[in-house]
């Protein structure tokens, strides 16, 4: 019998932020509904997360886990090693996900980053970024991929020993792929746990949490049961039920 929505883990996504579009002229949150629909597949309750500074605390204060996904927006100039301009502007997603992502490590509360996710749960750390990892790696692979996000770009290497190892069982997969920055290197406290042919960082983990892994890909388009991608969003919310 499956469990009832109330046995079910609560995970927090993260929303994405629109300054105008199609769906209104006026800044609005947008989130794809994979990520969603991969959270219940895998078991847990999805609830979407927006830039409320002054609720972060209750909001981990209920969640069980939470999804920092994917998104296209600008980081500030200090995650590419840059000293920022005077009249920088920080994004709002920034500005509530660089507090969030640090109290959410705080806490070792179970994570899951994705494409975006990896970048600032690695900034968190400390890491740099490559603004455009094209422009300082030579490499056959285009990261910045404009095929449809449901077909496999290329594969990743899985480090043996590493959680997301244990999670997928196999020492490669295929990935789809869709970014320009990368991670320069790991940082201190993580573990790559995935690498691109041309060596680009496609994954790390954290080992002193109870769950921290990101990943460069995006596993929520690919949601079938056995899947190791839906494995991912299983494991986190294996890891949210755990208290």
């Amino acid at each position: 019998m499956p469990p009832s929505v109330s046995d079910r883990p609560l995970i927090g996504i993260l929303l994405d932020y629109v300054a105008e579009g199609s769906f209104s002229s006026r800044p609005h949150y947008a989130l794809r509904q994979g990520y969603f629909d991969a959270v219940e597949i895998a078991g847990g309750v999805p609830v979407a997360l927006p830039y409320q500074s002054g609720l972060m605390a209750d909001y981990l204060d209920r969640l069980d886990g939470v999804i920092i996904p994917g998104g296209f927006y600008p980081f500030p100039s200090p995650y590419y090693g840059e000293t920022p301009a005077p009249n920088e502007v920080v994004h709002p997603r920034v500005a509530f996900e660089t507090d969030f992502a640090n109290a959410v490590l705080d806490r070792d509360m179970p994570v899951l980053g994705i494409c975006a996710g990896l970048q600032v749960l690695g900034a968190a750390l400390g890491a740099t970024l490559y603004r455009d990892l094209h422009d300082v790696i030579e490499t056959p692979i285009d990261h910045l991929n404009e095929r449809p996000a449901e077909e496999i770009a290329h594969d990743v290497a899985i480090t043996a020993g590493t959680r997301l190892h244990a999670i997928v069982g196999a020492e490669t997969m295929g990935v789809n792929t869709a970014h320009r920055e990368a991670l320069v290197a790991i940082p201190d406290g993580a573990v790559i746990n995935a690498v691109a042919p041309d060596g680009v960082i496609e994954g790390m983990e954290i080992p002193s949490q109870k769950f921290a892994i990101a990943v460069q890909w995006h596993p929520e388009f690919f949601k079938t049961p056995g899947d190791p991608n839906l494995a991912l969003f299983e494991h986190l919310v294996e890891a949210a039920s755990d208290g």
